[in-house]
């Protein structure tokens, strides 16, 4: 539901578009939220025309379709928005491996969380390089992703100083 969810959004934020030019906003903007290549994102836009989310507005060369959100569409992405509780549950592999790291010796925990935390680093190097006072489409998102990261680092911080420290004792 949320690749559907997150088509309609774009497709509602920038107007008609073609399946193209979706997987590349993905690349651009929802990417660090949430992904999906074109193998997901072309069936996906089929399906949801026989839903009648979206419409087929024109077909170009080499069967190329400019796809556009209908009433029903945006109705249910206003849905969506308003009614829907986000699902809390988390498949994370940062929080798999920070959960499983007593299972390593303290140089190997160490490697891992200083791996997590170059991670953590690369993806607030990338969003601290957006524009944060944007107004409109992305910009909470952009602002939570940022939070997460900084939260990131100071847990990648402490648990290295906790490690560190154990090899003291």
């Amino acid at each position: 539901m949320s690749l559907r969810i997150a088509l309609l959004g774009l497709l509602d934020a920038t107007g008609p578009a073609s399946g193209y030019d979706l997987a590349k906003s993905f690349e651009r903007s929802l990417n660090h939220v949430w992904q999906a290549g074109h193998t997901q994102i072309y069936p996906e836009l089929v399906k949801m025309a026989a839903d009648g989310l979206v419409a087929v507005e024109s077909e170009g060369a080499r069967g190329r379709k400019l796809y556009a959100i209908t009433p029903e569409g945006a109705s249910q992405l206003r849905s969506w928005l308003v009614e829907r509780e986000p699902s809390s549950a988390t498949r994370s592999e940062v929080a798999l491996q920070a959960f499983l790291l007593p299972l390593l010796d303290r140089e190997s925990a160490i490697a891992v969380v200083e791996r997590i935390r170059a991670r953590f680093a690369e993806r607030l190097t990338v969003l601290e390089c957006k524009p944060k006072d944007t107004p409109g489409f992305g910009r909470y998102a952009l602002r939570l992703g940022l939070t997460q990261g900084h939260a990131g680092l100071a847990w990648a911080d402490e648990t290295l100083a906790e490690l560190r420290g154990a090899s003291d004792g």
